[in-house]
């Protein structure tokens, strides 16, 4: 497949660790996130995917660079309500939306990235938590990411493979040729870690410890995203924030 090679960039690290840094920022969203599920950072804006359990409603947000809600829609399809980690490309969102149990079903949606409306979708069997986007494909990772999906952007499978690590990803994005995952440590243990997985092997290419926010919230409990040497966490529901960190280096290789 290549998909390392697509990309000619490497990640340097300029910090040893999260767990010990400062955030750059921390920016408060606006009204009811409800219990909140993916990030993705777009020409400064926020999309966010989260889920309201109690009335059975999935939803997209976007709000701007100072955590102003722009707009909201429903994106729940009848039994399917959990939308998870999600992605985008230059046009689309696509969003896993769930029922929420394990080894159920998911309705991967393509969404149009200026008005929100439905493109097209298809169906997996199986409740999908995260999704990232590669230029080729999407990968899929299913109820506490036991296993990964690879799927063709028309909706058939190309393979299907356990997760070789222990870490039980919330939400993927494909950024730079590898794979990074929000990975929220056992309860009661440290904070977590951000992983960036080699997506030939889904073995970590490089691994860095975080910490929990002042609510005693894992840092990678939920959405994450990397843009321009900065990584976003969305670890919290209602009030929710987003934790910027600047501690990657892109170096593009010789």
């Amino acid at each position: 497949m290549g998909i390392v090679r697509q990309l000619s960039f490497v990640l340097t690290l300029c910090v040893a660790s999260l767990s010990a840094q400062t955030p750059e920022r921390v920016i408060a969203l606006q009204g009811e996130t409800h219990h909140v599920q993916g990030v993705a950072l777009v020409n400064g804006r926020f999309l966010v995917t989260s889920v309201e359990r109690p009335a059975a409603r999935g939803w997209l947000m976007e709000f701007d660079g100072d955590g102003n809600r722009l707009r909201q829609i429903q994106i729940h399809d009848a039994a399917m309500i959990h939308p998870g980690g999600f992605d985008i490309d230059e046009t689309s969102i696509w969003i896993p939306v769930a029922e929420y149990r394990a080894n159920s079903h998911s309705r991967i949606q393509r969404r149009s990235l200026e008005t929100f409306e439905l493109i097209s979708s298809f169906d997996v069997p199986d409740h999908i938590g995260a999704l990232a986007l590669a230029s080729d494909r999407i990968f899929l990772a299913n109820w506490d990411a036991r296993r990964i999906y690879e799927y063709s952007l028309d909706g058939k499978l190309i393979r299907l493979r356990d997760n070789p690590t222990p870490y039980r990803f919330q939400d993927l994005k494909f950024r730079y040729g590898t794979l990074i995952g929000s990975a929220p440590a056992a309860k009661g243990a440290a904070g977590g870690t951000v992983v960036w997985l080699d997506p030939e092997t889904l073995l970590p290419a490089m691994e860095q410890s975080v910490g929990r926010t002042d609510r005693g919230v894992s840092l990678v409990q939920q959405g994450i995203d990397q843009r321009d040497g900065r990584i976003y966490l969305l670890p919290e529901d209602t009030p929710s924030r987003i934790f910027v960190y600047d501690v990657v280096r892109l170096t593009a290789a010789p």
